[in-house]
């Protein structure tokens, strides 16, 4: 069954070190658990195509571990989820990123 690339990509990750990337041309995505690098780099050059398409040169991928979290007498854990870092071309960009 292929995927949605819309159901790949979940959500731009905007954090301190996130920002810091992107002066090297490296973004960074929340992505499905069960994505494999080239279906997160053909994602992206499909949902950030536009009418110039990106070139995904590298693409890192991070298995985000739960976490044990407490609120007074309930403890539980945090989701894991799953990180990727993008590297694109030279001379490319992402227009949601800019201006942040």
């Amino acid at each position: 069954m292929a995927k949605n690339v819309y159901d790949i990509i979940i959500r731009p990750i905007q954090t301190e070190k996130a920002v810091l990337l992107q002066a090297q041309n490296q973004y960074v995505f929340e992505v499905a658990r069960d994505a494999n690098k080239i279906e997160i780099k053909d994602a992206i050059q499909q949902v950030f195509g536009g009418k110039e398409p990106v070139q995904v040169t590298n693409v890192r991928i991070i298995n985000m571990h739960r976490k044990a979290r407490s609120r007074g007498r309930y403890a539980g854990y945090t989701t894991a989820w799953k990180k990727a870092i993008v590297t694109l071309a030279p001379g490319q960009a992402i227009e949601i990123f800019q201006g942040i």
